[in-house]
């Protein structure tokens, strides 16, 4: 493949940036060769990856937290014209930002993401203001779930962005080889009613039996890891 040509007003932090997000997401996280990543992105030093991240994890990290200033001032935004006790308006001003994703053919961040969810011990470090607008989710959306016994609530919060990050993915790889999807407001709305949904459902007494085995009191809270 033929190296990319850096635009001129972007830097090459953001082009290696870029180039390997496009990579990790096509090949996987042990597919590419860092010397391929910066030959692909136009750079002359063929150690050009170590010389601005200090290493793979460095870059994955960089990666990672690249977008998520975006994704954070747009959900703010959103959040701020939800109704507080509308459960999927609650959801989509939180899954919203990163469904868009998918729209965008020459964004691989989506399925990059979906890499990162293989192992997550290489999700890293969020900024405290992602960190926070994680928590703060968390809280509204477990408010509004009351008859959800707590650990359990919170770990539904975490396996439906999961969801949601896997099925924006599909969407986008689809997009990008051409083969047809679905009309984007039925997708967003269709996935919202699914996660909600997951979100709901009714615990049977086979899960709240075995809950009560791994967390006996109603107050504990799994340990979760902050996803974007």
């Amino acid at each position: 493949m033929t190296a990319s040509v850096a635009p001129a007003n972007r830097s090459a932090k953001q082009q290696l940036i870029l180039t390997a997000e496009r990579l990790f997401a096509v090949h996987g996280l042990d597919g590419v060769p860092l010397r391929r990543i910066g030959s692909e992105a136009g750079m002359a030093n063929k150690s050009a990856v170590h010389y601005h991240f200090g290493s793979k994890e460095g870059l994955i990290e960089a990666i990672l937290t690249s977008r998520l200033d975006d994704l954070t001032r747009r959900r703010a935004l959103l959040v701020a014209r939800t109704p507080p006790a509308d459960l999927r308006r609650v959801v989509e001003a939180h899954q919203l930002p990163l469904i868009e994703l998918a729209e965008d053919r020459d964004c691989y961040y989506l399925p990059f993401l979906e890499q990162l969810l293989h192992d997550v011990r290489l999700l890293g470090r969020f900024p405290e203001a992602h960190q926070q607008m994680e928590r703060d989710y968390y809280a509204r959306a477990g408010a509004l779930l009351p008859d959800i016994p707590q650990p359990l609530r919170d770990l539904r919060i975490q396996q439906a962005s999961s969801v949601c990050v896997y099925l924006s993915a599909s969407r986008h790889r689809m997009r990008t080889l051409d083969l047809s999807v679905p009309p984007y407001a039925f997708h967003v709305s269709q996935l919202l009613d699914a996660l909600v949904a997951q979100l709901c459902a009714p615990p049977s007494s086979e899960t709240l039996d075995t809950l009560d085995t791994v967390h006996p009191s109603s107050t504990d809270r799994p340990t979760l890891r902050a996803l974007p």
